[in-house]
């Protein structure tokens, strides 16, 4: 109200109210009231529609119509002013229906005096300011980043902000009056009941919560609860702060399983020691005893005895080469042919329902490596791919020259900047489950049955690429098979390299938007994109990318958008952004989506998808290749 002047419109057919109310306003005691006055009712509706006045003094009598119905449309219009009805007689059921509708208050005019009539504008206009302030306060909930809602003692949820609809997925009014154990399907009740029990005893809790999303994905949440009294007329409720922190949690499980793998490996080799300083004077004594014992039972045991310390050395080789590699003889090879003799091994002896594929360059560049080492880490792969299948699929293995590059090392803590054989083992099989892809390259884990296997194979596997200086990692998706990547630094890659007709593919000043909530990752490829002649800003999260896209959408050209990231995820923003520009050119970024996912931003319009990590040359080439195929 501008300058404190409460202006009001009064919508009454009679004039001698008008002329009555009017004198009755400028009898109040505070000052800074106007009033003024329409007859009918489209001349009340078109002030009501332009929001011209503070408050509405409607008489119920407008000749055809009524102010009933004009109050009711007033509310549907979205109307923020407050309406008071003005009845006869004091009709009761006519002041319920009204209150009923949303107005304000209602007086009786044959009772009406000048002191009511203020009390009652008074009042109607600290209502309202109470309602805007309450307004406001939700919008500012509705800006946090964090996920809040309020729930009450039974777990019914009472409100729920935008933060919650993108974390979550559920819209506001599907979430309204449900439960919140089945919106995501809590399986630890023992934490709940211990965290209610917490909060009823001392007002609050911390701890993380195991969830799901709508989509079913499921997510790690920091969860902050505080005990509230009297919220939306129910006594007490519970307001609940939570923080996505699902990719926090699976970079510290990255570090710790690099730590464990290490303790595991330090662990093992001392063990390896000892048992080879316990089985080599066992199989020597075997050995010359076998030449010296001759009576027949003797000689029958001593093979056996042999037999098996021999395999007890194996054994302990095999532990060896896990922790630090077994150092074989190392000369100059070309991968393609031990994938050309794999090849041929898988389809002798693997079952005819699995299809096996293999791809790879004229020019792909040499390794320096064990023969036999590299062909027990490729067999071994195609081995554990084979039982991933046991009703039949496909098997892939593909070579290709890769060169790593700043991008994509400071995205993966085992990758180094250089020139390596990128070798990937796909396969369409039953894929890992989650809870223990974080353990298979342990020695002596495994998940196949009693005497089908040690649990060494990828141990082993793991520790050969170690030795050789390369590294490995996983991609799998329970149900939808599994990608192996294992990658050997390369030799005499160098003058191929330095061909000066392979240059990047460069910008001319285009302004690209990169949404990325990993500091480290935005920093680099802003830097990688810059050297190439591109403009960037950058955003943390889906909701400050979606504010600088609406402030510079006629100078960005693109846009390159992580999937997974807290506040608002890569499809929510996807989705938004197409809202707003249509046309809008949008790459998607990640190293964690499901496939799912995925096919739901190509479903949205993304024109390219880049997997975490990635090299500026293929970031500046899918960036290129979506520039020039409009």
């Amino acid at each position: 109200m501008e300058n404190n002047l409460i202006k009001v419109l009064l919508i009454d057919d009679d004039e001698d109210d008008y002329i009555l109310t009017s004198y009755w306003v400028s009898e109040f005691q505070v000052a800074g009231c106007e009033l003024k006055w329409v007859d009918n009712y489209a001349a009340a509706w078109d002030a009501i529609a332009h929001n011209q006045y503070d408050i509405y003094l409607v008489d119920y009598r407008l000749g055809t119509h009524n102010g009933l119905e004009l109050l009711r449309a007033a509310i549907a219009h979205g109307c923020a002013s407050p309406i008071i009805l003005l009845t006869g007689q004091g009709e009761r059921e006519i002041d319920l229906d009204a209150m009923r509708a949303g107005a304000a208050d209602y007086l009786e005019k044959s009772q009406l005096t000048a002191p009511l009539l203020e009390r009652s504008i008074r009042y109607a206009i600290e209502r309202k300011q109470t309602e805007q302030k309450i307004r406001e306060q939700a919008a500012l909930l509705d800006v946090a980043t964090d996920a809040i809602f309020v729930h009450s003692l039974d777990n019914q949820i009472l409100f729920w902000n935008k933060a919650a609809e993108s974390l979550y997925g559920w819209k506001k009014e599907e979430v309204i009056g449900k439960k919140t154990q089945k919106l995501w399907q809590e399986k630890n009740l023992h934490l709940l009941q211990e965290a209610l029990n917490n909060i009823m005893k001392n007002g609050s809790w911390e701890g993380e919560l195991y969830q799901r999303t709508k989509s079913n994905q499921e997510i790690i949440v920091e969860s902050r609860w505080t005990l509230v009294k009297e919220f939306d007329k129910t006594a007490q409720s519970i307001l609940v702060v939570n923080t996505d922190i699902t990719q926090k949690k699976q970079l510290e499980a990255q570090f710790l399983r690099a730590q464990r793998l290490e303790s595991i490996g330090t662990l093992a080799s001392g063990i390896a020691h000892d048992l080879n300083n316990v089985l080599a004077p066992i199989l020597m004594t075997a050995q010359l005893l076998e030449s010296q014992v001759h009576d027949e039972r003797s000689r029958r045991l001593l093979p056996i005895l042999i037999s098996n310390a021999k395999r007890g050395a194996n054994l302990v080789k095999q532990v060896l080469s896990f922790t630090r590699g077994l150092e074989g003889e190392r000369t100059l090879l070309q991968l393609k042919h031990l994938i050309i003799e794999i090849q041929q091994i898988i389809r002798e002896t693997f079952p005819k329902s699995i299809e096996v594929q293999t791809q790879m360059p004229q020019n792909l560049w040499t390794v320096s490596g064990d023969p036999t080492q590299l062909h027990q880490v490729l067999m071994n792969l195609c081995v554990n791919a084979r039982d991933a299948m046991p009703n039949g699929g496909v098997l892939k293995i593909h070579a290709e020259n890769f060169l790593i590059d700043e991008n994509y090392a400071r995205m993966n803590i085992d990758a180094k900047v250089g020139c390596y054989i990128l070798v990937n083992v796909t396969d369409t099989g039953i894929g890992i489950r989650p809870e223990i892809l974080d353990r298979i390259f342990e020695p002596f884990f495994t998940t196949k049955e009693l005497g089908k296997g040690t649990g060494l194979g990828l141990s082993t596997v793991l520790g050969i690429i170690k030795s050789h200086g390369g590294f490995i990692s996983v991609l799998s998706e329970n149900g939808r098979g599994s990608q192996f990547k294992v990658f050997l630094p390369a030799k005499g890659a160098k003058e191929i390299l330095e061909e000066p007709d392979r240059e990047l593919p460069a910008g001319n000043g285009e302004l690209i938007l990169v949404v990325d909530d990993e500091a480290a990752i935005r920093d680099v490829t802003k830097a990688s994109l810059e050297n190439h002649n591109y403009q960037v800003i950058t955003a943390c999260d889906g909701i400050e990318a979606i504010a600088l896209y609406a402030e510079h959408r006629e100078q960005i050209s693109l846009v390159l958008t992580d999937m997974v990231m807290p506040s608002m995820d890569g499809i929510t923003t996807i989705r938004t952004l197409k809202k707003i520009n249509p046309q809008i050119k949008i790459i998607a970024v990640s190293g964690l989506a499901s496939s799912n996912k995925v096919n739901a931003a190509y479903e949205l319009g993304i024109k390219a998808f880049l997997s975490k990590p990635y090299t500026a040359n293929q970031l500046l080439e899918a960036i290129s290749e979506v520039k020039n195929n409009n």
